[in-house]
């Protein structure tokens, strides 16, 4: 059996107002249209998710409801608040509960980046999966049966996008 994973940084956020809770800070105009182009390369390639782990902050949320749209059947997201700056080993507690075959983490950097580092077994020459800039995604399968079984240095990478890659 086999688990997949596409694990997304939240898109580009906004810094417009300097007293508003780092929480609640909303993606910027090219972070709306990057978590629009991540949702149709997520559709173009098939990797749709089963379900959604979130973290709670507002731009988190808000790049999963830029990518929904393009993604047939897309689920209503599992809002964690763990999540929210969460390092690699929270990360890794909040996965081994999934129950969906494919399963999409939308978190935050340095968690994420470092998350991502120590999931793969053979890391990427890319210097933008060394940097995992917003928006990256990284798509990887783990030859599990359960979420529970998943550890670091199991995923097996089957693609890693940033939108600057995506922008016409």
């Amino acid at each position: 059996m086999t688990k997949r994973l596409i694990l997304t940084r939240h898109a580009k956020s906004s810094w417009d107002d300097p007293n508003l809770p780092d929480h609640d800070r909303p993606l910027n105009d090219r972070g709306k249209a990057a978590a629009a182009d991540l949702g149709d390369w997520l559709a173009s390639r098939g990797y749709i998710p089963q379900q959604v782990l979130c973290s709670d902050a507002l731009r988190t949320r808000k790049t999963w409801s830029g990518i929904a749209p393009a993604l047939p059947g897309a689920p209503v997201p599992d809002l964690k608040p763990a999540l929210y700056h969460a390092g690699p080993d929270v990360m890794l507690a909040v996965l081994r509960h999934a129950h969906a075959d494919t399963v999409m983490m939308i978190g935050h950097n340095p968690g994420i980046a470092e998350f991502a580092h120590r999931l793969v077994a053979s890391d990427l020459l890319s210097p933008e999966f060394q940097r995992y800039p917003t928006g990256a995604t990284l798509v990887a399968d783990f030859a599990v049966a359960s979420w529970a079984e998943a550890g670091f240095g199991m995923a097996v990478v089957l693609d890693f996008i940033v939108p600057r890659e995506l922008a016409a």
